[in-house]
């Protein structure tokens, strides 16, 4: 039911073109995938996905088993048939959300205890729980639970944890029953290249469907994140997807897919958008400034999307300004079809070999240094 094909590789880079096939379609990689916390992608309806061209998404396990619970989304037929998505779906493990609760969890080698942010009520996810829960999900692609160091940590603690994430992805795999879901590893190892190095073999040495990068893109430099991914990239096989998980700004999709990432997701396009930022082919645009009043032009003249199609950035400030829902709905759409576009472009660039080439002149263009 799953299968990663190979396509093509930039010789230029290490970069690669693929095919990911799932039960529930197939897509191409590099790709960028839209993140649905709730079962849903912030004001996105799945016909304006489909229309921007994504093809895969995200669903979160920590947020779906708080609310409404993993046992009515399987009653509804799973994720797919509850939000109306006939295309691949990714669910995390739910642990970056659980660590990310500091004073409200409890690391233990069984699992970690944890309050709810919404009510405060008390629970207990271990390995074999998350894969319970999400093997009753039903997406098509599950993570298995890891621990998701902060930074900065310390070396004795990030190598404690990684050993502990490398013990719990066994028991993920031993709970793991369903054939229709390929179980990826999760390989951490915090800012410390031979701990990097340890994890990535120990993970990989289990022969799964596809390895992510964990525990990046949670507050340190980006030169350091991209040393990371230069230490551990080489030693991933080039026969499965990589994934990077949490990022997604337009410089990070790059250096990434130049290093030989095929998967990304982040919550930035939509975060962003539902301030008022959104990305352009000329850098970021913040459109709720003053400076866009009287501005009569899209967000993005080289942008497809339906916003920029049809509204103005004069129009979609009033919006802003006088807090319509319109707005979000706007930009989220514009910034998502933006990121897709990117990709698309990264794919091509990957074809036609010119992808270093490629990156110069979108930086340029953009603004980055």
């Amino acid at each position: 039911m799953f299968e990663f094909e190979l396509i093509k590789e930039d010789p230029g880079s290490k970069a690669r073109l693929g095919r990911f096939h799932t039960p529930h379609g197939s897509f191409d990689t590099p790709i960028f995938m839209p993140v649905g916390t709730q079962a849903t992608v912030k004001a996105v309806t799945p016909r304006d996905l489909e229309e921007m061209q994504a093809k895969i998404i995200l669903a979160n396990t920590y947020h779906l088993y708080i609310r409404p619970g993993h046992e009515l989304v399987k009653e509804a037929g799973g994720l797919h048939k509850f939000m109306n998505w006939n295309h691949p779906i990714l669910t995390d493990s739910g642990g970056f959300q659980i660590f990310s609760l500091a004073d409200l969890r409890n690391i233990k080698e069984e699992g970690v205890s944890f309050q709810s942010h919404l009510d405060g009520s008390r629970h207990f996810i271990s390995p074999e729980k998350a894969i319970e829960i999400e093997n009753d999900l039903g997406a098509d692609i599950i993570m298995a639970f890891d621990e998701c160091t902060p930074y900065p940590a310390g070396y004795d603690y990030v190598k404690q944890s990684a050993e502990r994430t490398t013990r719990w992805l066994e028991r993920c795999m031993q709970t793991h029953k369903r054939e229709d879901q390929a179980l990826f590893g999760i390989i951490q190892g915090g800012m410390y290249a031979d701990l990097r190095k340890l994890s990535a073999e120990a993970v990989i040495a289990n022969d799964l469907p596809g390895y992510a990068l964990g525990g990046l893109s949670v507050g340190e430099p980006k030169p350091l994140m991209y040393e990371m991914l230069d230490c551990t990239i080489p030693l991933m096989p080039s026969n499965k997807p990589r994934y990077l998980m949490g990022v997604g700004s337009p410089d990070c999709l790059i250096e990434g897919a130049l290093r030989g990432i095929d998967m990304f997701d982040c919550v930035l396009p939509t975060r962003i958008a539902r301030n008022g930022t959104v990305f352009t082919s000329q850098g970021r645009v913040v459109v709720r400034n003053a400076a866009y009043e009287r501005d009569f032009s899209p967000l993005d003249p080289e942008c497809d999307c339906y916003a920029c199609q049809n509204f103005t950035r004069a129009y979609i400030r009033h919006l802003v300004k006088a807090n319509e829902i319109l707005a979000s709905i706007l930009t989220s759409i514009h910034n998502l079809r933006f990121l897709m576009h990117l990709m698309e472009m990264v794919r091509e660039a990957i074809i036609e070999e010119r992808l270093s080439d490629f990156k110069n002149k979108f930086f340029q263009k953009f603004g980055y240094e």
